[in-house]
């Protein structure tokens, strides 16, 4: 029987200010954060990309300089995303693929997220994911109501994508799998503001479950934490990393052990599945 595979935990970016003196010393330089960061956790969700593609010096940088065992998901840029709405693919898939050659074997996920304005367009999905660089392993992010359908799941399984299981304000939380890993992003615990609020103990004991069944299954497991603020997500992705069997790739400084936290019921997945 296979190994139950690694469960790969983080947060979304690095680089916060409130972060100190939690995950890094006082007079920490700015420059240093990404490899204290490596220190906690053995990979992290790029969102700076989103809002300007990095430059190809970057990729190179990170290949060389995040330690081995480390991946880095990378999240897709607003100008193919927002701008574009997917149909501009064909204007970066040649960019892509040799970004993410440089990256080599520090490559984790490429994150696709859509406009929670942007309604479902089946065809537009299924051309874009056709036009994608067939080394990036996919996740799609599709917030409108109108893309939780069969029909949706249909499409990413064709192209062995990953949708997106997220949990924030306002926010679809479905338990679908559709390919051979799992991508969960949580946005913050709080009902009507997003990044904002620490989960806790027992909501992570509750989505540890799906996860649990999801590596059972022999998929793959990629969690981030966007609620960034006064390094909240920092603390739950240390429980439930800590739930599923991981560890941290070093000392780092903050135990392991989930520490006390009561959640309500919002905080929990919802029961539909596939």
């Amino acid at each position: 029987m296979d190994a139950t595979p690694h469960p790969w935990i983080g947060t979304s970016g690095w680089n916060y200010d409130d972060w100190s003196p939690e995950v890094y010393p006082p007079g920490l330089p700015k420059v240093r954060r990404r490899d204290v960061y490596a220190t906690h956790f053995d990979t992290v969700e790029l969102n700076a990309s989103f809002y300007r593609w990095p430059r190809e010096t970057s990729f190179q940088l990170w290949h060389d300089a995040l330690p081995d065992g480390f991946r880095m998901t990378v999240k897709a840029p607003k100008a193919l995303t927002h701008t574009g709405r997917l149909r501009t693919v064909d204007e970066w898939s040649e960019r892509l693929a040799t970004d993410w050659a440089r990256l080599g074997e520090r490559a984790g996920l490429f994150l696709v997220q859509l406009a929670p304005s942007h309604v479902a367009e089946l065809d537009v999905l299924d051309s874009f994911l056709t036009a994608l660089p067939p080394s990036m392993r996919v996740a799609m992010e599709l917030r409108h109501p109108s893309w939780q359908t069969e029909e949706m799941l249909e499409v990413l399984r064709a192209h062995s994508a990953a949708y997106v299981v997220m949990h924030g304000p306002k926010l679809p939380s479905n338990l679908w799998a559709t390919a051979d890993f799992c991508y969960l992003r949580f946005h913050g615990p709080d009902p009507a503001r997003m990044y904002v609020g620490e989960y806790g103990d027992r909501a992570m004991q509750r989505w540890a479950e799906p996860c649990r069944r999801w590596m059972a299954e022999g998929r793959e497991v990629w969690a981030y934490f966007n609620n960034d603020y006064q390094a909240n997500g920092v603390r739950d992705a240390r429980r439930l990393r800590s739930l599923l069997g991981g560890h941290a790739p070093g000392d780092g400084g903050i135990g392991d052990q989930p520490t006390a936290g009561t959640v309500d019921s919002s905080t929990s997945p919802s029961s539909q599945q596939s």
